[in-house]
């Protein structure tokens, strides 16, 4: 049998999967968690991987791997390798105003027809701009910039600080992949190039930046114990899931994650002026437009632990309820939110009424809120061209069974709830299958259920009539 493995190195943990080249079916897999934090040392992610990879049985036997990871994480290295301040998440929205400052200099449309996005806190381009005003000196170091997935590859293939690996920092040796590159807001997924131009005003010089890979190529091997198993390029998380359920031209795809993800796979590069969709490339060759919520599982975790009750049960209030939740409704802005930019904002409960107000209406506005906040990434994607024909629905909350009834009632699509699985780590397989064979596999996904929508327009009225007051 011949191996390959995929890495999801995500905000709060890492899974690595084994599966068979030919068919796809899992053999084998790892886990190991992260610390929370907006801000974290990279090397906690090198340690989660090397534990992951030790649980899933080793590389020794596979002949491929390739990493995704989250997307915008600032590494900055210096010119011997070392990381000179902890990584900066792409929830880490402390430079909402670089993003202001940065848009302010360029013009939306300047980076639109730049780059296919406006940078929002999220984006790397703004915490590098974010360094330079308010840790100069740091900035001043700064050698080589990295997404966490460019330097977990870098890292596996034997490079680092001269502490770290016996081949020394090489910082030419980083690399990357379209995907990734196009959610640092200072790369143009149409040329597949790096704007220096946007780079050297976030940061103030031009540092080393990754060599972008072209989908299928290889960048070298694993340098770890008795392993030679080629690298691949990796990718963005977002980009490895829709590759992880085979995405095709016409899919949407939301992810419910920490974050919440809304995008389609697409041929064309759509360009949005008011920011609310990013364009970035897929993995594959063609393009990702993506409109993203800061909020998204969390909001159930919070609400369920208010109500203090586990997720099956909080499932059984929600579904209890009627759709609307007798005028209740959550707009759950409880970290800031993205789509729309608004880093600052807080959540807010309204139509609290002695009737309205219950558990079973509370379990359910909660999630009624994360699928609206969504859905109006859908309808900016529409707005764009981008007209669907299928919704795939993923990721942890996906699962929940109140969530599925909730996003009948809200999105328009037909749903399709594919077999729950590691999609993002999937999807590194897959790029580690077709870095291997020169071709991307065929493999089959399995569905667990598929629905019919029964869409409510008033839950989306009440929804946008609160979110609109913001």
């Amino acid at each position: 049998m011949k191996l390959v493995a995929g890495v999801d190195s995500s905000t709060q943990s890492c899974k690595v999967v084994i599966r068979d080249l030919e068919t796809g079916a899992l053999v084998r897999h790892g886990s190991a968690k992260h610390p929370d934090g907006t801000e974290i040392d990279p090397q906690h992610w090198w340690l989660a991987l090397n534990q992951a990879i030790d649980e899933a049985g080793g590389l020794d036997d596979v002949l491929a791997i390739s990493i995704g990871a989250q997307q915008h994480g600032m590494v900055a290295l210096d010119i011997d390798g070392n990381v000179i301040r902890p990584a900066l998440l792409w929830n880490d929205t402390r430079s909402a105003q670089a993003a202001n400052d940065l848009i302010a200099e360029f013009g939306a449309e300047g980076f639109v027809t730049r780059t296919g996005s406006v940078p929002v806190a999220s984006f790397t381009i703004t915490k590098l701009r974010w360094m330079r005003d308010n840790e100069p000196e740091n900035a001043a170091k700064v050698a080589a910039v990295a997404l966490p997935h460019d330097w977990l590859t870098w890292r596996l293939r034997g490079f680092g600080s001269a502490g770290q690996s016996e081949h020394g920092p090489q910082l030419n040796e980083l690399i990357s992949d379209r995907s990734d590159a196009s959610g640092t807001g200072y790369f143009n997924p149409e040329t597949n190039q790096y704007d220096d131009d946007l780079v050297i005003a976030a940061l103030g010089h031009r540092p080393i930046l990754p060599r972008i890979l072209a989908v299928g190529e290889s960048g070298g091997s694993v340098v770890s114990g008795t392993s030679h198993a080629i690298v691949a390029c990796g990718a963005g998380d977002n980009a490895g899931a829709a590759l992880g359920v085979g995405a095709k031209d016409g899919d949407i795809i939301v992810s419910l994650g920490t974050s919440g993800t809304i995008f389609g796979v697409s041929s064309t590069h759509p360009r949005d002026l008011s920011g609310t969709v990013a364009g970035f490339a897929d993995a594959s060759g063609l393009y990702l437009p993506i409109a993203v919520t800061l909020n998204a599982a969390r909001i159930l975790s919070t609400t369920a632990d208010l109500l203090g009750v586990d997720f099956e049960e909080f499932a059984r209030l929600a579904l209890k309820a009627p759709a609307g939740s007798d005028g209740l409704v959550l707009v759950p802005y409880f970290e800031g939110e993205r789509t729309p930019n608004l880093p600052n904002a807080k959540a807010t409960l309204s139509g609290m009424s002695i009737a309205s107000t219950t558990r079973e209406n509370l379990a359910r506005a909660a999630i009624e809120g994360m699928i609206c906040g969504l859905n109006s990434g859908l309808e900016a994607l529409a707005s764009l061209g981008i007209h669907g024909k299928r919704m795939l629905l993923i990721g942890g909350a996906a699962q929940n069974i109140a969530v599925h009834e909730v996003a009948r009632n809200v999105f328009s699509l037909p749903i399709e709830l594919p077999v729950p699985g590691e999609y993002v780590a999937d999807g590194a397989a897959v790029q580690a299958a077709w870095a291997l064979t020169g071709q991307r596999p065929d493999w089959n996904l399995d569905f667990a259920a598929k629905y019919e929508p029964k869409t409510n327009p008033e839950i989306m009225r009440a929804y946008l009539e609160q979110a609109g007051k913001y």
